[in-house]
């Protein structure tokens, strides 16, 4: 039995971009919908770094830190608002293995670097995945305003405040992996993004539309156990 697991999610950049709801369902599993705000479906890139990453239950002192960058859209199954993983970029070797084996998560492992000083955040990723698609993702971002309480906003509230998510495993089989945190608190945000070629990975033409950014401190979470979604 895999247990629960808790971390905190730190310096996050949300990378937003506006997508066909038609062009996205042709890249999900069959069992889910891609969910929409005004008609229009998205797609995000979220680096960030995990901290104190442990088996609930234990002490943060034991936890790793890890470095990771998400590609993700927004989706629905019966109701529930939920995000669907394309992939988990990650830098550790264990935690990548462990992931993908007992928590049936599409991780990858990759070098990465974050890097956070002066109000900015430098983050490097090159994927390094034996058999993967090459993805690499450069840039720098930062807050460019007042921190607000997501779910005051909207549109802020569709993108971050979600509590469930789906993968596809190895095998085929629909996964989803609950997860409780505090309310997210985000900041308009910038960025200087030099590289990225995460969205051609995935078969996606990079949007002409230029993405909408947030940015997080972060927060803390507990992850339940994966479980496979009935058909």
């Amino acid at each position: 039995m895999v247990l629960p697991l808790a971390m905190g999610w730190r310096h996050l950049l949300f990378e937003n971009w506006p997508v066909d709801p038609a062009v996205m369902d042709a890249h999900l599993p069959d069992a889910l919908s891609p969910d929409t705000y005004d008609g229009t479906a998205w797609l995000s890139v979220v680096p960030f770094t995990n901290v104190a990453v442990r088996p609930k239950g234990l002490p943060a002192s034991v936890g790793v830190r890890l470095p990771e960058l998400n590609v993700r859209t927004y989706v629905t199954r019966d109701g529930v608002p939920s995000v669907y993983f394309f992939s988990l970029d990650a830098q550790g070797v264990a935690s990548v293995l462990g992931a993908r084996l007992f928590h049936h998560l599409p991780y990858y492992y990759a070098r990465i670097s974050l890097d956070a000083a002066d109000g900015r955040v430098r983050f490097s990723s090159r994927r390094r995945h034996p058999g993967a698609r090459p993805a690499h993702y450069e840039g720098t971002y930062w807050p460019t305003g007042e921190p607000f309480a997501a779910p005051d906003d909207p549109f802020a509230a569709f993108l971050v405040e979600r509590y469930r998510f789906y993968t596809e495993a190895q095998d085929g089989s629909l996964r989803y992996t609950d997860v409780s945190h505090d309310p997210w608190t985000l900041s308009p945000a910038a960025a200087d993004i030099e590289t990225d070629t995460l969205l051609r990975s995935h078969g996606f033409a990079r949007p002409d539309a230029d993405p909408v950014y947030y940015y997080s401190r972060g927060l803390d979470v507990v992850a339940s156990r994966s479980e496979r979604a009935p058909p």
